[in-house]
């Protein structure tokens, strides 16, 4: 600090020294005498007037120190500087010949510009002197105020947000109006010894509607409301966190009863003594802080802290435990119902043809978070104004969902060696998934380019998927597999591209935690996964696998095996049903785009002419 207040003083003086310099040069330059007129006479050249007498008439100025010369058959006079105030040279001269002459006191017309000038230049430098002060006096404030909260404050939050406006997430809800309660009518349950909670906790995935729940517990509570992020506490100053976070808890005190809300706590609550040679101690410090204001020796009657993440299991213990934050609120990903109440919800300031249905976008779209949803939505109005159309249709919305899912469409590739093998690749995705047992339904399956794949198929749950069987799993694995099995059985294991290697990603991801987690296997029921936690997140530097090298090595065989088992299923589809990948192939690469209800038309219609064309062949 003290370091940071030399540099602003020296400055400032800097500044000053600059200014007074360029007022003296500016005077100099501005306010100097004007050069004489060429028609006036030099001192000498009057007096050689004089003694030759073509002098009629002389005034003297002692103010100004000059003299008034009119010549003989001259009508305009002359002036004259003199050189000595009382010129009694000139005088006895004057007399000498008979002039007449006179003394006339007038005042400069200089003078008044160069007193005006001085005091301008005088206002001027003590206005730019009180500028450097107060900026400085700024400078020196900011240098003090780092360790002051920077948390908004709203005597009453109007954020225009309510429990009305954020649909789904019922249960959540529900918990947070009994917060709300505690702050309206506390008596309600100290009357039953009950205590208000200190702490929420809203977990849950990104777009999941955690700050909006947030804004939501303000609007409705109608008390004073802070709002910080994690942040906005730690800078690059020891001490400053802290500090920070004492100035909050004592505003709030001040306010109480009230609302602190921190977005992503994540980032100022983590473990303490994580990393190589510890961790970070102005961050260990602030949380040392926030857990003191939260529940140490002073008690904070009346602050509910409410805290938002999606990264519960980096946070330090002691901030989770009963005291701190009571109550954990998990927000996860909303199911079919709540998907609607979310779809209705943004779509009522949105112009939607009536056939749209927003049940169809809502079974379309499992996964969906709530700003998924709202995205979705505002795309799907995007191309609409891009088509000039006046409103929203299905069309727009199939369109939105792609580019929400697979990302900015792309141009379709001509008709040739490379559009073929990438239709019999989708294909073999689509009808392992539609044959096989256990699959999702087949949603759509394109030659479009969307992102970096050349082509796509896709899959929707029937239902809401919270827990899979073996057979789902295993089905999962070998759709995934089709595409390089059709590759492999129509143009041989030579002709096999790398077209699959996000497919062969995604298998490993499968059928390694079957075989470590679900005991899906013939190691059995034993939890066999590697602890992934690192040194930087609180795990232990050095930690010693928890199976032997053994037991990593039949782990292996039998990821192998399923993969191996899956992909011999998947080519034994194909191979099966391969006139019917020839016949569908051709319609694929004329249409480009085939929907799950034709295409399993399609497979049913070929199915039952197949005798037929057989016969007819």
């Amino acid at each position: 600090m003290k370091s940071l207040s030399k540099k602003v003083a020296n400055k400032t003086s800097s500044n000053q020294w600059i200014l007074v310099w360029c007022a003296v040069v500016l005077q100099s330059f501005v306010f100097l005498p004007a050069k004489a007129n060429e028609q006036n006479l030099s001192y000498s050249q009057l007096i050689e007037k004089i003694k030759t007498e073509q002098v009629s008439e002389i005034l003297l100025d002692p103010i100004t120190n000059r003299a008034i010369v009119t010549l003989n058959n001259e009508k305009q006079p002359r002036e004259v500087y003199l050189f000595q105030q009382n010129n009694s040279e000139l005088i006895s001269l004057m007399r000498q010949k008979n002039l007449d002459f006179g003394v006339s006191s007038s005042v400069s017309d200089v003078e008044p510009v160069r007193v005006m000038g001085n005091i301008f230049l005088l206002l001027l430098f003590l206005g730019a002197l009180v500028m450097l002060f107060r900026r400085a006096a700024n400078a020196s404030g900011q240098a003090m105020n780092f360790g002051k909260s920077r948390a908004r404050f709203h005597m009453e939050a109007k954020t225009g947000i309510t429990f009305q406006d954020v649909a789904g997430i019922e249960e959540a809800k529900e918990e947070l109006q009994e917060v709300v309660t505690f702050l309206k009518q506390p008596e309600k349950f100290t009357s039953v010894g009950a205590k208000i909670p200190r702490g929420v906790l809203l977990v849950g995935p990104p777009g999941t509607g955690k700050t909006l729940m947030a804004k939501a517990i303000a609007g409705e509570a109608g008390v004073p409301f802070f709002s910080i992020s994690g942040s906005e506490f730690v800078e690059m100053f020891v001490g400053v966190g802290a500090s920070r976070v004492r100035d909050l808890f004592k505003k709030a005190k001040e306010n109480a009863p009230c609302l602190i809300f921190i977005d992503e706590i994540d980032a100022v609550g983590r473990q303490r003594g994580t990393g190589i040679g510890g961790g970070n101690d102005e961050r260990e410090q602030t949380l040392n802080q926030l857990l003191t204001e939260m529940d140490g020796f002073e008690r904070n009657t009346g602050i509910i802290v409410i805290a938002a993440t999606n990264r519960m299991d980096v946070l330090d213990t002691a901030l989770l435990r009963p005291g701190r934050f009571d109550r954990r609120i998990t927000i996860d990903n909303p199911d079919f119902k709540e998907r609607l109440a979310i779809l209705e919800v943004h779509a009522q300031n949105k112009k939607i043809a009536p056939e749209v249905s927003l049940e169809a976008i809502a079974r379309r779209t499992p996964g969906f978070s709530g700003a998924d949803l709202a995205n979705l939505l505002n795309e799907a109005a995007i191309f609409t104004g891009r088509r000039r159309k006046l409103e929203i249709t299905m069309t727009e919305i199939n369109d939105a969902v792609d580019r929400v899912i697979a990302g900015m469409e792309g141009t379709p590739l001509v008709d040739s060696k490379s559009k073929r093998l990438i239709a019999y690749h989708e294909l073999g995705h689509a009808i392992v998934a539609t044959l096989m047992p256990g699959h999702y339904p087949l949603e759509k399956v394109t030659l479009i380019p969307r992102g970096q794949a050349k082509g796509l198929t896709w899959y929707t749950p029937d239902e809401e998927m919270y827990l899979m069987s073996r057979s789902q799993l295993l089905a999962q694995i070998t759709s995934t597999l089709g595409g390089r099995a059709a590759e492999e059985v129509i143009f041989g294991e030579d002709e096999v591209t790398t077209g699959a290697a996000q497919d062969i990603q995604q298998v490993t991801s499968i059928a390694g935690p079957m075989v470590t987690q679900f005991g899906m296997s013939d190691l059995g029921p034993i939890f066999l996964e590697e602890s992934k936690e690192t040194v930087f997140l609180g795990g232990d530097w050095g930690k010693r696998s928890e199976h032997s090298e053994e037991i990593a090595s039949r782990i292996d065989v039998q990821v192998r095996s399923i993969v191996k088992n899956c992909y011999k299923s998947a080519k034994q589809i194909i191979t099966e049903n391969r006139d019917l990948i020839d016949y569908l192939v051709d319609i694929l690469i004329e249409k480009e785009t085939i929907a799950g209800d034709e295409f399993r038309r399609l497979i049913a219609e070929y199915q039952e002419n197949k005798p037929k064309i057989l016969t007819l062949g």
